[in-house]
């Protein structure tokens, strides 16, 4: 399973409960599309993806309210392959939908998960699904959540789900 997250805000820890701690926890890839804040909640949350086994690789972008130093380490954007599919993470606060959809069509992604909003859900585009895991721990109006995608035969499934469990959206993506 990759689980997708965003939208930390944190200080300290990495704010992650129920579901989507033990999501992480059991993950073969964990990304986040930013904002994590500070380094300490980075660190956090590449611990938490490591905690169970060998660890989970964590791919992490930088969001607009990551202080300088972990903004200094972490790419805009980056490209991660699961289940025989490309997905590109970006924060997407410089990215509107059109931008997003050229951004996927430029590094022939099938998925791009993007942040910012804290709205969680899946929008489809002529050239990918366009996915926003909200925000685990900051939701801001919306309601907290993670997104989590699972190899199903020759497809993927992707679900956006809450910490307690309950279903926000889902898609399967096909060949």
């Amino acid at each position: 399973m990759l689980v997708a997250l965003g939208d930390t805000h944190g200080t300290r820890s990495h704010r992650l409960e129920g579901r989507t701690r033990n999501a992480v926890r059991e993950a073969e890839y964990v990304c986040h599309t930013g904002d994590f804040t500070t380094e300490r909640v980075y660190e956090a949350i590449a611990e938490a993806a490591g905690s169970e086994r060998d660890g989970a690789p964590l791919s992490a972008v930088t969001g607009n309210s990551d202080d300088p130093d972990l903004a200094d380490q972490l790419p805009d954007t980056v490209t991660v392959e699961y289940a025989d599919r490309t997905i590109v993470v970006v924060h997407g606060h410089e990215h509107d939908r059109t931008a997003l959809s050229l951004l996927a069509r430029q590094e022939d992604a099938d998925i791009v998960l993007v942040g910012h909003t804290h709205r969680p859900g899946i929008e489809e585009t002529p050239h990918c699904l366009l996915v926003n895991p909200g925000s685990h721990a900051d939701p801001r109006g919306n309601r907290p959540a993670h997104g989590e995608i699972t190899q199903q035969g020759q497809g993927v499934r992707i679900e956006i789900r809450t910490p307690d469990g309950s279903l926000i959206a889902d898609r399967t993506l096909s060949d």
